[in-house]
This record gives C-alpha cells, sequence and structure tokens, in this order.
C-alpha cells in the first residue's frame, strides 16, 4: 500500500509524536514487505523501532562521541541488512514516504552525522555487511562498505607479510566513509591516500540501482573518491589495490617537554617533516597533561618503512636535532606497526584489531587545518598556551604532507590538499562528563584554538580535511540548500573540485535525494 504524498507531507509537518512515529514505522514495514516480497516476520529480523530492544545497543554499539546520545534528534528506525536487496528496498521506501536516509559504516563520523537529523530518518547500519576478499596475485582485495580498518587490516596481514594499505590509523573506522573522505595514514607520504588506491566500486542510487565503475561513469567514480560517497549513493564495495610494504618497519616514539626543547623541536619539524625520504613518516602530538596540571610534551611518533640501521643514518642527517638513538626504536613487521600507532602492545594479539567497539569513550570535538608556511617560534608558543590551559585532554596532531602527496594532482580524486601543503593539523579536545555544559565549554576550547591559528594556516580558502568533519565551518539547513550557500564550507574541504562534485551530483541525484548537514549540494538550486 502507497502512501500519498499529501500525507507524507502533513506528517512530516508534525512533531515527531510516538503516533507519528508510529504511522512512519508501518508504512515503511509495509513498504518493505512489499519491495522484498516477503513477510513481516522476515522485515522484523533486519529492522529495529524505537520501541524493539535492541535499538539503543545497535544504535550505541558504535557510537565513538557520547555527546550525541543525548540527542531526541536519533533515526526513526533503524535498518540492517544482510543483502544488497534490503538496502534498494530501503532506498525506494524511505523516498517513497519521503524519509532521509543515512549510512552508518564505522560509525565515527566526526560530527555524528549518520546518527542524527532535523527531519525523520533512516539509519542503514552496515554492520551486517563486511566480508573482504584478498587477492595477492593481483594485489587487489574487494571491502565490503561495513568493513572496519582493522579487520582489512587483520585479513591483509594473513594473506602477505609483504603487502599492506594507506589507511588510516584507527582500527575501528569503518571503510565505506573512511575512504570516500580520502583517507590519510602513516604510510601516505609513499603510497598516497587511501582513495587514491580505488580502482572500482559498487554503488546503489537514489532509485535502487546497483552500479560498477563502468556503469556509473568516470565521473561519479571521481567523486566517489574522496568527495563524499554518501552523496551520490550507498557504497556497497570498494575495490581497492593493495602495496608492497617491506618485511621489516621501524615504529619509534620520542617524547620532549617544553624544558626539553619541545617548541625548538618543533619548529624544526616543520622545515624537515615534508622532505623526508618518502619511506619516513614522522608526526607530532602536541598534548597537555589532561588535567588541570598545565604541562605540555610533544611526540615524535614515526613509522619508518625500513631496518633501524637505515633509518639512524638518515635521522642524523635530516633531524639530528631530535638526537634519535637506535634504543629508541623497534624493528617490527608492517602489520605489528599498525597496531603500533593504533596504541596497542608489540606483543598484542593481531585479533584486538578486530574488535569495533571500545570500552573507554570520551566525548570530543575536533577541527582541522593545513599548514603551507612554518609557524614562527612565538606562534607555536602561543598555541602550546592555549593547549596547557584546557582542563581536560587537548593536543593537536600534527601529521607530514610532502613525498607522494605532492606528486598527485590537486584534481585527480576531490582530494585537493597535495603539494604546497607543509602538513595538516588536528585539533582535538576531550573530555568525560556527557553534558551540555561540558560539551559548550570544551567546543569554545576548540574554537578559541581554531581562531587562534588563522594568522599561521591556509588561506582563500582556509583548507580543512572531510574527514575531520566540522559543522562550524557551515552546513545544509534543508535539502534544497543553495551551492553558494554550500560553497562558504564546501571550498573549504574540496577547493575549486566543490564546483565539478556539484555538477556531477546534479546529473547523477538531481531530486538530491542523498543529502545530509554537509553533503554536495545540487549546482542548480538557489534556496537559501
Amino acid at each position: 500500500m502507497q502512501m500519498s504524498y499529501l500525507a507524507v507531507f502533513l506528517i512530516l509537518l508534525l512533531p515527531i509524536s510516538s503516533s507519528a512515529s508510529t504511522i512512519l514505522e508501518k508504512k515503511f514495514k509495509e513498504c518493505l514487505i512489499t519491495k522484498l516480497d516477503g513477510n513481516s516476520e522476515s522485515i522484523e529480523k533486519i529492522i529495529l523501532t524505537k520501541s524493539s530492544s535492541l535499538y539503543t545497543p545497535v544504535l550505541e554499539a558504535l557510537e565513538q562521541n557520547p555527546r550525541w546520545l543525548n540527542s531526541s534528534r536519533k533515526p526513526l528506525l533503524i535498518l540492517t541488512p544482510f543483502h544488497e536487496s534490503e538496502i534498494q528496498a530501503g532506498i525506494r521506501c524511505s523516498k517513497q514516504l519521503g524519509l532521509q536516509l543515512k549510512v552508518r559504516s564505522g560509525g565515527h563520523d566526526y560530527e555524528g552525522l549518520s546518527y542524527l537529523s532535523k527531519v525523520p530518518f533512516v539509519m542503514v547500519d552496515l554492520i551486517n555487511m563486511r566480508s573482504i576478499q584478498v587477492n595477492i596475485a593481483d594485489e587487489t582485495a574487494w571491502v565490503q562498505a561495513g568493513a572496519s580498518l582493522g579487520e582489512l587490516y587483520y585479513k591483509i596481514s594473513k594473506e602477505s607479510k609483504v603487502h599492506g594499505f594507506p589507511a588510516g590509523t584507527c582500527p575501528s573506522i569503518g571503510v565505506g566513509g573512511h575512504i570516500s573522505g580520502g583517507g590519510q595514514g602513516t604510510i601516505m607520504r609513499k603510497h598516497g591516500l587511501a582513495a587514491d588506491h580505488v580502482v572500482d566500486a559498487y554503488l546503489i542510487d537514489a532509485n535502487g540501482k546497483i552500479h560498477d565503475r563502468k556503469s556509473m561513469g568516470e565521473d561519479v567514480f571521481w567523486a566517489i573518491r574522496g568527495g563524499s560517497a554518501t552523496s551520490f549513493g550507498v557504497i556497497l564495495a570498494w575495490k581497492i589495490s593493495l602495496v608492497r610494504v617491506p618485511p621489516i618497519v621501524t615504529v619509534f616514539n620520542v617524547e620532549r617537554t617544553l624544558g626539553e626543547g619541545a617548541n625548538n623541536l618543533i619548529h624544526r619539524w616543520q622545515y624537515i617533516g615534508h622532505e623526508l625520504h618518502e619511506d619516513l613518516f614522522i608526526r607530532v602530538v602536541a598534548q597537555n597533561g589532561g588535567d588541570n596540571s598545565k604541562t605540555f610534551k610533544a611526540v615524535f611518533n614515526s613509522v619508518f618503512l625500513g631496518g633501524i640501521d637505515r633509518l639512524i643514518p638518515l635521522m642524523n642527517e635530516s633531524f639530528p636535532e631530535l638526537g634519535l638513538q637506535a634504543k629508541d626504536c623497534i624493528e617490527m613487521n608492517w602489520i605489528q606497526s599498525v597496531m603500533a600507532i593504533a596504541g596497542f602492545n608489540k606483543d598484542d594479539p593481531l585479533e584486538l584489531l578486530l574488535n569495533r567497539t571500545t570500552t573507554f569513550k570520551s566525548s570530543f570535538k575536533a577541527k582541522s587545518d593545513f599548514v603551507k608556511e612554518a609557524i614562527p617560534e612565538s606562534g607555536l608558543q602561543g598555541a602550546w598556551k592555549i593547549v596547557s590551559e584546557e582542563d581536560t585532554l587537548a593536543m593537536l596532531i600534527l601529521e607530514p604532507y610532502g613525498g607522494r602527496m605532492s606528486e598527485i594532482s590537486e584534481s585527480e580524486i576531490p582530494f585537493p590538499h597535495r603539494k604546497g601543503n607543509l602538513y595538516n593539523i588536528q585539533y582535538l579536545v576531550k573530555w568525560e562528563v556527557n553534558s551540555k555544559e561540558a560539551s559548550k565549554k570544551h567546543e569554545e576550547w576548540a574554537k578559541r584554538i581554531y581562531k587562534y591559528m588563522t594568522p599561521y594556516v591556509s588561506k582563500s580558502p582556509r583548507a580543512s580535511y572531510f574527514n575531520y568533519k566540522d559543522l562550524d565551518l557551515g552546513q545544509n539547513k534543508h535539502q534544497n540548500t543553495s551551492y553558494s550557500k554550500a560553497s562558504v564550507w564546501g571550498k573549504k574541504y574540496f577547493k575549486d573540485n566543490f564546483r565539478r562534485l556539484a555538477q556531477i551530483k546534479t546529473k547523477f541525484d538531481p531530486q538530491n535525494f542523498f543529502w545530509n548537514e554537509q553533503s554536495i549540494p545540487l549546482l542548480n538550486s538557489f534556496h537559501s
């Protein structure tokens, strides 16, 4: 039974009371039964409504940021498909009933956009769709969008000791969203981004049709690799090319306080981090003590694609100021380095990479910047003062670019932050008390450090990394937000590629079914 557009309109005008929700839930279930030629019992296995005992546990299972849990803007219902046909039906029914549709692959969206909306929406949770097929013979893998990075890394390591994949450092991140925003990590200076290594994909469009690279066309294939794939459809799977890694890699973590010259070392790092041999990645984690102690330290955190015997001479030549010694370094294989960077111990079992949840979850707020010219020592000192003054854990994570990142054109894929960028900054503040008051307080700290850094970072536009989602930059207020309004935040993420993304979006999803607070807009939309 189909619902008239007038009925849908009237329901959506209502505050989402329990009665209105019940009507929409009932209509959605009826629609799914029709689309899937199923029965109510089979449909119940993949639909969770707010009255279901499993709704809250499933919603919160992958939540990485508890500050969203107090919101009332949660999904009308959660769809947990086992098969692509169930996603197709979910898209068609959502469209028919005028419901927004959002997708969760790993639950790591920095602004919780898969968890929240101002309008009634369906969450498609891909937790049951995480198959990984590795083909070492042709050095590729098919990875379903619900898989985590940890699951991908683990699977590759079981097939080969000399293959890896250049993606993020947090194992529980979902592959679907991570790659669709770019995907930077510790071997990007050697191999580029995760999105640079996508060779095919399966995508479901707004009509419920499944596309591969050939049928979606090269424009859409370009757009989904780093340009917000959820703006164009539901990613089912990525086909990725694997990269070669040496049998031995080296990891080190060197800590320095301000009294031990941390500021001078970070200042010097700015000049060499992006110029080092592409096998060498050294990031800086500049943080306080996580309390009111007003302390500060810098951790120089590194992965080197080779042994200590090569690393020490390179460091002595390029960054002798750090004073790195062999005793500071640990040799291991690539998958062990993945574990080490993620915070595990060297002897921890690899199976920990398969854990998609974390026992200790903190609320957090993040922002990002790109730096094109070295910040003077006085500018750095001011930043560390602000970091030290925060009464909870606050940090700046500085990740070096250069190497392969500088060789790839800004327009090769939508991710435009290539040649000319010294490093990326992630501003991050975490807190334990999950309340509106605490959130407001610590979000103000993030705004304060971001404002302070204005003179020292990229300009026209002040660029940001899409995977470090930040609604402070601007957001779509509704489905018909204009291209000019969306450009305020869109050009920060995508620079000149934003217009091409909007052109492709307009052609591929002309009704803008796939929209959210920071989705690609239609080029011909003129609403405010």
